[in-house]
């Protein structure tokens, strides 16, 4: 049985992706600092941590390999908006820490950490991070998250590059605008930004649909792929005149 380590899992995409890899005949190994909504009787575990936390990402890695014995499938999942949204001019180092913390520090290591894992135990298959569309659209009154969402894209490429010697794909994930706990806020925005064309396909994307693209990219499906971002926008990043 293959085993995928999946951060976020009380959020929508990350709960998603749980619950697919499950049924894909994946066991499941989930972080988040809530619990999630995962049916019990399936091959899922939770273990509570906050990515940002050294200790945390050691415990879920140690905890993984104490009931399974190995790691096939990381995704990095688990992402934090800005608590407060404000004009960069306004932005505090408190929330810039705070975001990137989670969204870059923490996927930044505790990828080094499972690569790392996957390396002494040749049982590594794949790494799919989740980055955003954010990673390369402006919004200035969430300066923080695009910055940490650019570094995620990096990160990708840095460790496609490095682990693509041991077989171990790592490729991302671009979500557009899916309806999230993290998007809730801003409906009323992006309903009317949608409905005006914001989008070639004109409608809120769904968890289940980067579930989709985060499983093609696990497992197997596109051997010959590492490094690659794949838009899950409903064709938001098509330049249109």
């Amino acid at each position: 049985m293959k085993i995928a380590m999946i951060t976020g899992v009380a959020g929508g995409i990350g709960g998603a992706c749980a619950e697919l890899f499950v049924k894909n005949g994946y066991a499941v190994v989930g972080m988040d600092v809530a619990e999630p909504k995962i049916a019990p009787e399936s091959d899922f575990t939770f273990v509570r941590g906050d990515l940002s936390s050294a200790r945390d990402r050691d415990l879920f890695l140690s905890e993984t390999i104490r009931i399974h014995g190995k790691v096939d499938v990381l995704l990095n999942v688990a992402g934090v908006a800005p608590r407060v949204r404000r004009d960069i001019l306004e932005m505090t180092e408190e929330s810039y820490d705070f975001v990137l913390g989670v969204n870059t520090k923490g996927t930044f290591f505790l990828t080094q950490a499972v690569a790392n894992e996957m390396i002494r135990s040749h049982c590594g298959d794949a790494i799919v991070n989740v980055s955003s569309m954010s990673a390369y659209t402006s919004s200035t009154s969430r300066g923080e998250y695009c910055v940490s969402k650019a570094g995620v894209s990096m990160i990708t490429a840095l460790f496609a590059d490095r682990l693509a010697e041991y077989g171990i794909a790592v490729n991302e994930v671009r979500p557009g605008i899916i309806m999230t706990g993290m998007t809730e806020t801003v409906k009323e925005k992006y309903d009317r930004l949608i409905d005006g064309g914001l989008l070639p396909v004109r409608r809120w994307g769904k968890p289940e649909d980067v579930a989709a693209a985060m499983l093609a990219l696990a497992d197997g499906s596109l051997p010959y792929v590492t490094g690659q971002s794949v838009d899950v926008d409903g064709g938001f990043h098509i330049r249109r005149l």
